[in-house]
């Protein structure tokens, strides 16, 4: 049985230890690996970046990505995990283009389905998407104040380097969930 208290618990356990990035990855893997009751105590059904734990060195995000929804290239500037337990999340990899460092480049990228645990350093920039029919569920796990922390985002459109507005971030994932018929009342 998944508890989300004891997901919170363990992670800010592995703050304190010496390579806490590692340590959350085991943790989100045995998390995941049981994606049923993960599903079962989370039911994701709209679209959106809930919090469930956030703190200075630390932030747990229960992720849904609304069917075909794409975020734009961002950075964090801290170490992120990311467990997926429902769905598909397709990640754009970028690094900034040496001769325009306000802009970047595409480098690659790595597909995510269920079980799957992805850990992103603290100066990785990547784009998301999910290519699905249906909702993508994920547990982010960040180690810093990923609401508080002030860092990039390149677009909508060109890709140009101007600061994260979390405003914009959620009415995408709103314009997603009207795309994809999801409402507030479905989520209940």
């Amino acid at each position: 049985m998944f508890d989300v208290d004891e997901l919170i618990g363990e992670c800010r356990a592995a703050v304190d230890q010496g390579e806490p990035h590692r340590a959350v990855r085991e943790i989100l893997e045995r998390a995941v690996s049981d994606a049923t009751a993960v599903g079962d105590a989370l039911r994701p059904r709209l679209g959106g970046l809930n919090v469930l734990y956030n703190a200075p060195d630390l932030t747990v995000l229960h992720v849904v990505w609304a069917p075909g929804m794409i975020l734009f290239p961002h950075d964090h500037l801290m170490w992120a995990a990311i467990g997926i337990y429902a769905g598909q999340e397709d990640n754009t990899f970028y690094r900034r283009n040496p001769e325009q460092p306000t802009s970047v480049t595409s480098t690659g990228g790595k597909e995510l389905k269920v079980g799957d645990v992805l850990v992103l350093g603290k100066d990785a920039i990547h784009g998301v998407a999910n290519p699905l029919t249906k909702i993508t569920a994920a547990i982010h796990v960040y180690g810093g104040d990923f609401v508080k922390q002030p860092r990039s985002v390149w677009g909508p459109g060109p890709l140009e380097e101007r600061p994260y507005d979390f405003e914009v971030i959620q009415s995408q994932f709103a314009e997603a969930n009207a795309a994809a018929g999801l409402t507030a009342e479905a989520d209940a």
